[in-house]
């Protein structure tokens, strides 16, 4: 367009030179005179216009040059969040699993403890029956009455077998299956070796441990635990539906063991990896709902956000 114009311009002068010449006398230097003028000016406006179109050519690429320069450097640093986005996924990932094993090794010690307290309450209460005893026999001797023939707790009658006890110091369970020796597998060592196998994941060890931990002492304070982690073992190795059995029998068969919350929350996520997704959701949202303020209550969220649902 801009070529066009100046065309008409030098074209219009030309023929204004032209018809001044044609219409009026002039000199014949004068009239070849304006004649270079013009064909200076036409080639002026001619230069013009190519500096004109070598300077938008230049600029359009220096433009392109930009531009590509720019396209880099986005694609450059989309790279580079993408691969911080997978850094800070995979450390999150990294992250989740030794809070779990912090965890599963934070609550053996708090089982171990529990243990502890437990059977130091039970030796006390054996204590006191024997000091008891002891009082009776005096009290009696005391009176010159003949010595009573009733046993002190955990002296044996003579001629009379021993009962057997357990290397925890506990008598065995009533019906209990026995070792060679007579005696049951200490507790306190099934248990504690089942949590040091877990931890370092030594599952078939550590499933053995507490399979017999349960077959000896099912009744005992922390028989839940022990039944936990079964299920925990079973959900590392993604045996979802024997994990969900064991859960399952914690739920129904110690309905005051304090690992009710956590067994609830990882049947839940069984439920979920099996594909029963409705069957895992409504739990986790009983879990929310049952279990306020609870670390099991922010999982159950997490993983229901994850799911795209509400809590």
């Amino acid at each position: 367009m801009r070529k066009r114009w100046i065309v008409y311009l030098a074209a219009a002068m030309m023929a204004g030179a032209l018809g001044g010449t044609l219409l009026g006398p002039a000199p014949v230097g004068a009239v070849a005179r304006e004649i270079v003028e013009l064909q200076q000016s036409v080639n002026q406006l001619i230069q013009g216009q190519k500096d004109i179109q070598t300077t938008l050519a230049q600029n359009a690429a220096v433009d392109k040059t930009l531009m590509e320069q720019s396209m880099d450097t986005v694609n450059k640093l989309t790279g580079t969040m993408m691969a911080l986005q997978k850094t800070v996924q995979d450390m999150q990932a990294n992250s989740g699993a030794r809070l779990d094993t912090m965890s599963t090794q934070i609550q053996g010690i708090s089982d171990n403890l529990q243990e502890t307290l437990a059977r130091m309450g039970k030796l006390n209460q054996q204590l006191t029956d024997t000091q008891n005893a002891i009082q009776g026999i005096d009290a009696k001797l005391a009176s010159s009455a003949p010595p009573p023939t009733a046993a002190v707790p955990g002296a044996a009658t003579p001629g009379a077998p021993v009962a057997a006890t357990a290397p925890s110091g506990l008598p065995p369970i009533p019906g209990a299956p026995v070792s060679a020796a007579g005696v049951p597998p200490s507790a306190d060592l099934l248990y504690s070796n089942g949590l040091r196998d877990l931890n370092g994941k030594k599952y078939d060890l550590a499933t053995q441990e507490f399979t017999d931990y349960m077959k000896f002492y099912a009744t005992t304070d922390l028989a839940s635990n022990a039944q936990f982690y079964l299920g925990e073992i079973f959900f590392a190795q993604q045996q979802y539906d024997h994990a969900i059995d064991a859960y399952s029998k914690v739920i129904d068969n110690y309905p005051k063991s304090f690992k009710l919350a956590p067994a609830h929350l990882k049947r839940a996520l069984a439920l979920i990896s099996l594909g029963e997704k409705a069957s895992g959701v409504s739990e986790l949202r009983m879990v929310v709902k049952t279990y306020p303020g609870t670390d099991e209550e922010r999982r159950a969220k997490a993983k229901l956000q994850e799911l795209g649902l509400a809590s």
